[in-house]
């Protein structure tokens, strides 16, 4: 059974920085791809950033410059890099795990404030 637990929400000035961490558990497939997604209040969920195994990335236009995925995979933990934040950047993250199945993390708030 895989487990997602996310750690690092909280409250931020804009232009301020946080960094979220997501630790994987579990029989997990050794190709998998993790990402972090977020939901605003009467919004889509929509992707962030992705990171595969070898370390390929990729971000939403609206990140790109600010925010850095990254992943241990000795830990297999995937992190988020969330610097010159915005209050449009506000929202639930989520992180996500897909090997053979999709994985969801419970979600963690960040509120940037203006």
């Amino acid at each position: 059974q895989v487990q997602l637990v996310e750690s690092g929400g909280g409250l931020v000035q804009a232009g301020g920085s946080l960094r979220l961490s997501c630790a994987a558990s579990g029989k997990i497939f050794s190709f998998n791809v993790m990402a972090w997604w977020r939901q605003a209040p009467g919004k889509q969920r929509e992707l962030v950033a992705t990171i595969a195994p070898g370390g390929s990335t990729t971000y939403a236009d609206s990140v790109k410059g600010r925010f850095t995925i990254s992943r241990d995979n000795a830990k297999n933990t995937v992190y988020l890099q969330m610097s010159s934040l915005k209050p449009e950047d506000t929202a639930v993250y989520y992180c996500y795990l897909r090997d053979l199945n999709t994985y969801w993390g419970q979600g963690t708030q960040v509120t940037v404030s203006s």
